[in-house]
């Protein structure tokens, strides 16, 4: 019978996926995690809740409606051809109330009664359906001067008339067109990317701090591969962070749901008239996917070297620093290539591992081409393993032969006495 001998050390893919699962169940459960999810959540409620409430107050404090301050049946006429008008015309048109004040009142003076800011009307109309006056201030008066006139004109019909109805005949837009309005797309795409990027990649380098202070990276860098250790602590950061995309996400969507309008009339930003990316929606929020992930391995990669040569929060804060405004520059680099398409310079920011994500992004906006993406993908994935590699060797080089060497002058301490 043959014995079979156990295998001393778990392999490259078995060690990252242990430590990937340590480090997720660690961060997901923490407290400091939590806190981490609520952070960005805070100033976003309280800036819905604010144009939600402006927007209410700007709806409530800017007045539509008109008064009517001419006869009892030129009053009757003209809220009967507004009412007629309204279904086709919709928020063109004012809404018409005659004025309590001026019923029976003869004597009413509607230039008096709007000095004295008594009602909430934008204007008064007087005189008749054959000459209707204005009474308001002048910008009001010119907002209102055309669509009044319209209701006038209408109640004098002799019978109830209305629009013919308009047939539309779309044609297609011009490829310049086109390319100027998905510009619009690939800049909130970016800008997007490079936030979350910023925002998150952060915790890879906290991590790896918290572990070297208390020595627990270079237990487990005795146990199994440096490398795999690092790869690891990247995909567990990046499934972490996943994890909080999706509750900002549901509470981005919840907060919009409740109160998208007012934020649309506050912002003047829509989703919903966003010009589709040239690849489609489904493709394009895949690849922004995909590339996030890229994005944040790849930053995550070069944080993980950082921390492999730093010996304290402060060194950490001090050699990161340049890091960011570098990816800060990237980002600002990848920005300016968008309207210089197939140019040297969008080759060189697709080439260059730290903007490439940003700038295929914006490529899969603008061009339906879909290989390109295939080989930037490949090359993103190679730069992870290169800084991997590198962060990896790097730490043994300065972290562990530190500490054998400390271990050797410890044992001839030993021998000597």
């Amino acid at each position: 019978m043959t014995q079979q001998t156990p295998r001393s050390r778990l392999s490259a893919f078995e060690a990252a996926w242990v430590i990937a699962r340590r480090d997720f169940v660690a961060v997901l459960f923490s407290r400091a995690f939590l806190f981490f999810l609520l952070g960005p959540l805070f100033p976003v409620i309280v800036g819905g809740l604010a144009g939600s409430i402006g927007g209410e107050v700007q709806r409530e404090a800017v007045s539509f409606e008109v008064g009517l301050a001419m006869s009892p049946d030129d009053n009757a006429a003209m809220v009967a051809a507004g009412e007629g008008l309204a279904p086709q015309l919709g928020q063109a048109l004012p809404l018409l109330r005659p004025v309590p004040e001026a019923a029976g009142d003869p004597a009413f003076d509607a230039r008096a009664f709007m000095e004295a800011r008594r009602g909430n009307y934008a204007v008064i109309v007087t005189g008749t359906l054959q000459s209707p006056t204005l009474v308001g201030t002048e910008p009001q008066i010119a907002r209102w001067q055309g669509p009044v006139g319209l209701v006038a004109g209408h109640a004098l019909a002799a019978e109830p008339t209305a629009f013919p109805s308009v047939a539309g005949e779309p044609v297609a837009i011009s490829a310049a067109s086109e390319r100027t309005t998905r510009i619009q797309t690939a800049q909130i795409a970016q800008m997007l990317l490079f936030l979350l990027t910023m925002l998150l990649a952060g915790m890879v380098l906290s991590n790896l701090v918290e572990e070297k202070g208390n020595k627990i990276i270079e237990i487990l860098a005795a146990a199994i591969p440096m490398d795999a250790v690092f790869m690891g602590k990247l995909f567990a950061m990046l499934a972490v962070s996943f994890v909080g995309i999706a509750v900002w996400g549901l509470a981005a969507f919840g907060l919009w749901s409740a109160g998208g309008d007012a934020i649309t009339q506050v912002t003047g930003f829509d989703p919903a008239n966003l010009p589709a990316p040239a690849v489609g929606w489904p493709l394009f929020i895949a690849l922004g996917i995909v590339y996030f992930a890229m994005a944040y391995l790849l930053l995550g990669a070069l944080f993980l070297t950082i921390g492999s040569m730093a010996s304290s929060v402060r060194e950490v804060q001090t050699l990161s620093m340049p890091v960011t405004m570098l990816q800060l520059m990237v980002f600002f680099l990848a920005a300016y290539t968008i309207k210089q398409p197939g140019s040297a310079l969008e080759m060189a920011a697709i080439a260059f591992p730290l903007s490439s994500p940003f700038a295929m992004l914006a490529r899969a906006a603008m061009e339906p081409e879909l290989w390109t993406h295939a080989l930037a993908l490949a090359w993103q994935a190679f730069a992870v393993l290169v800084l991997v590699k590198g962060g990896s060797l790097l730490f043994r080089k300065r972290v562990m032969k530190s500490g054998g060497a400390g271990r050797d002058k410890r044992r001839k301490g030993l021998k000597a006495a």
